[in-house]
């Protein structure tokens, strides 16, 4: 998922006469293994699409503890939310409105514009049996709005990003554009929680698209842990982080436990989706305050770190394309081909992002800036 996971202690956030803060490697590697999570459910985790392109569902070709564990893959998602409320309140602390969004426009934009050329080129060719969207619906993806707009979507996963808009737009409004401080950094995260659980509460679908109740407490909890790891440990910090974990495995397991009587891929267990959740929060809470571990400072987590967001925009449909091709056209073992599809995304992943994001990101920025 899009975020930079530059910035420790005071000066975080590029405050006048602080320095330039360390990166959080461990965060960066943390980022792809939630990555990874969403992959295998992607590919072993479910029905649907990726059937068609094992030839079969992934239960009769993998383990059921494979399968059921893949299952709980999706909660990735949840992960990098979390990430996404610690990096967000870290990155726009002490900088303008504007350069708060020029930060993530070049961010977001070039790998993901990247993404939807790629994705409709080979969707697009002779062989390969899936469906292009219209003209029109490709032209309106490139703006990141397509869901709002009731556009198809060429990128299954961009529901998520839709939701990280949603989050960057209130973030900026109610923090970046005051200027970000403790005090108000805690009413803000005390409102939108308030708000998001009264707007589920209503059943009112405008301010549930505003305030994306059903994500607003991993937004939240990383942002309290962001607190912490700013200005130290203390009650209402901690606090925020408790509130968002405890809503937030509440609508984790809402959305993600099926009742008995209805047919699904696999029956999730509440218990296993709050622990994940839990374990979620608890490993951002690790990599981020822990001193020792906040501290590593292995390169090759930066590299992890930079392929995340690529890999996350293109593996899951280009992923079947490969899934197809290896288990179909040269007759791979499923055993085979799923290490060999998720390499070739993270292949995939570094190519883009040699190419496209570190070329591409400085000229877009300096064309906002100038």
């Amino acid at each position: 998922m899009p975020a930079q996971t530059r910035g420790s202690g005071p000066a975080a956030g590029g405050e006048p006469g602080g320095r330039r803060p360390p990166r959080l490697r461990a965060l960066d590697g943390l980022r792809l293994v939630a990555a990874l999570m969403v992959c295998l459910y992607h590919y072993t985790g479910r029905d649907g699409v990726v059937a068609g392109a094992w030839g079969q569902s992934p239960k009769h070709l993998f383990p059921a503890a494979l399968t059921g564990a893949a299952s709980y893959g999706c909660l990735g998602v949840q992960i990098f939310f979390v990430i996404s409320g610690f990096v967000i309140c870290m990155s726009g602390w002490g900088r303008t409105l504007k350069a708060f969004t020029v930060s993530r426009v070049t961010r977001l934009y070039p790998a993901y514009w990247a993404a939807i050329l790629l994705v409709t080129a080979v969707f697009a060719l002779p062989w390969v049996a899936y469906r292009t969207v219209s003209p029109s619906d490709l032209l309106t993806n490139l703006t990141m709005l397509q869901q709002p707009v009731g556009a198809e979507r060429v990128l299954g996963v961009c529901w998520t990003l839709w939701a990280e808009l949603r989050f960057y737009l209130l973030f900026a409004l109610a923090v970046v554009w005051p200027g970000a401080t403790r005090q108000r950094v805690l009413m803000f995260c005390a409102l939108w929680m308030a708000g998001a659980v009264l707007a589920d509460a209503s059943g009112e679908p405008f301010l549930k698209l505003v305030l994306v109740p059903e994500y607003a407490p991993f937004f939240i909890g990383g942002i309290g842990l962001y607190l912490v790891h700013r200005y130290g440990h203390d009650a209402l910090a901690w606090g925020v982080v408790a509130a968002g974990w405890l809503l937030g495995q509440r609508y984790a397991v809402k959305a993600l436990v099926a009742p008995a009587h209805v047919h699904v891929f696999h029956h999730r267990s509440a218990l296993a989706v709050i622990a994940v959740v839990t374990l979620g929060f608890v490993a951002v809470a690790v990599v981020t305050l822990v001193p020792r571990i906040a501290g590593i400072g292995w390169r090759w987590l930066t590299t992890a770190g930079a392929l995340t967001y690529p890999f996350y925009l293109v593996h899951e449909h280009l992923g079947w394309v490969a899934i197809h091709g290896l288990r179909h056209g040269l007759g791979l073992r499923p055993w085979v081909v799923l290490p060999l599809a998720v390499t070739g995304m993270l292949v995939l992943a570094w190519l883009m992002y040699r190419w496209v994001e570190r070329p591409l990101a400085p000229r877009l920025k300096r064309l906002l800036t100038s």
